[in-house]
């Protein structure tokens, strides 16, 4: 047991779950959240249903303080909404718990330094206090902590048009007809879409779910048309593992995808580098290739759904060990990097594949995935209860892990939207008590090869 207090800046599931494990084990969490209720980012995606069911989304530590309140788990083979996991989990956790009284909402951190010491400080630095500063209603504020947990996630930093990694030409003047990320074509966006023609730029279960909710819009408004633009040239290489697929939500999206794809509902554009957007007139348009040979869309409203990066700026002063092309922690980076990252799911890992430069500061969640696509909730609450053991001293329990992860079930090498992924495992299926893809991934890794078997 320790009195230390660490600093959690985010209130999402991984940022609560971090505060409960710090709480069971005798610190005191203070939680930064930069939205005006905890869960801020899930508010923004409540009508998504996730891949995983219930009992990938809940937290051990979590849970055991919510089952004191007299709270039931919802059933565990069930797949919640955005909204579900509100409701059921996350608000009653950060309202009815002991959590209730160290969460701090509209708190957006600012900047991060340690008492007495810049970046280029070295001696005595490993002692010195975290120093963190924020934001709220009342002005700035500033917060003394032993430890720092940034649990902040990439929702606020999504990925730009443009295929270079910079915003497209004119993406930014715009701006009024472009939407990042997920939005409610089916509900509370339905009015700015129906009858519309409309780009879907992505290639991931973002983009995916987006153009099947235009789709389905199209049979209640037929002058509703949506376009695909797929930087890769392959889109079968987005319709995933289908029934192989042990998240089977993800395959099923997958399969219905290919369905639309391939009965002409949704126009595809391959190949498209989307280079600069444009007003024509009250519409958009979207071009992709150089000026003596480019290709064009002309769309009322384009939504990018490219993924999300890391929002690194307040940590300018901390001394940061991030592997250059993911922005993840460098000893993590290996295990999700979507250009190398092969069968299966990342397995667990925890405080020493996120440790840092910094002693005592360690970037978890979707944040510590840096630019990588493939985070699983279950896989961030493990992260912090190691990290938890970690800052408490109990190194034993910080090495030790305490996860299984659903195998996913399909094989590929390169991310989707580098166009080059290899197709799905073909390998059938691999015995249950194995850690792989299909049998002929199990059978590679049994004669000590690595990769897949089938690619």
């Amino acid at each position: 047991m320790t009195s230390k207090t660490v600093a959690v800046i985010g209130g999402g599931p991984v940022g609560l779950a971090a505060a409960a494990h710090l709480m069971e084990r005798g610190m005191t969490p203070i939680v930064l959240e930069a939205g005006e209720r905890t869960g801020h980012a899930v508010r923004q995606w409540r009508h998504v249903q996730l891949f995983s069911p219930w009992k990938y989304n809940i937290d051990g530590a979590a849970a055991r303080l919510l089952t004191s309140t007299g709270w039931n788990s919802p059933d565990p083979e069930v797949y919640p909404t955005g909204g579900e996991l509100l409701d059921h989990y996350l608000d009653p956790l950060a309202t009815k718990t002991p959590l209730k009284d160290v969460i701090r909402t509209s708190s957006r951190v600012t900047a991060i330094s340690r008492v007495g010491c810049d970046k280029a400080k070295t001696r005595g630095r490993e002692n010195a206090p975290f120093e963190i500063r924020f934001q709220n209603g009342k002005g700035p504020e500033v917060l003394r902590a032993d430890a720092v947990i940034d649990v902040s996630g990439t929702w606020s930093s999504p990925n730009p048009a443009g295929a270079n990694g910079l915003p497209a030409i004119g993406e930014r003047d715009c701006a009024s007809r472009i939407i990042y990320g997920m939005p409610d074509v089916s509900g509370n966006d339905r009015e700015r879409y129906k009858g519309k023609t409309v780009a879907v730029l992505g290639a991931g279960h973002s983009a995916i779910g987006t153009l099947t909710d235009l789709a389905r819009l199209r049979d209640e408004a037929p002058t509703t048309e949506a376009i695909w633009l797929l930087r890769g040239t392959d889109p079968s290489k987005a319709f995933g593992g289908g029934a192989n697929d042990k998240l089977v939500a993800r395959g099923e999206l997958g399969a219905a995808f290919a369905d639309l794809v391939a009965n002409g509902k949704i126009k595809v554009e391959s190949g498209f580098g989307v280079t600069h957007v444009s007003a024509w007139g009250e519409r958009l348009l979207v071009g992709a290739g150089s000026a003596c040979c480019s290709r064009h869309v002309i769309v009322d409203e384009l939504i990018v759904a490219t993924g999300f990066r890391p929002d690194l700026s307040f940590l300018s002063e901390m001394r940061l060990r991030l592997d250059s092309a993911i922005e993840a922690p460098v000893d993590l980076a290996p295990l999700i990097d979507p250009n190398e990252h092969s069968c299966g799911t990342v397995r667990p890992h925890g405080a020493r594949e996120l440790r840092q430069d910094e002693p005592g500061l360690y970037l978890a969640g979707m944040k510590s995935y840096g630019r990588a696509p493939t985070f699983l909730m279950i896989t961030g609450y493990e992260q912090v209860r190691s990290i938890a053991a970690e800052i408490a001293g109990d190194h034993e329990a910080a090495a030790r892990v305490e996860l299984e992860l659903p195998e996913t079930g399909v094989c590929t090498r390169g991310g989707v939207e580098s166009g080059i992924t290899s197709s799905g495992c073909c390998g059938g299926p691999a015995p249950a008590e194995v850690n792989a893809c299909c049998a002929e991934d199990a059978n590679a890794e049994a004669a000590g090869k690595s990769g897949c078997g089938c690619s």
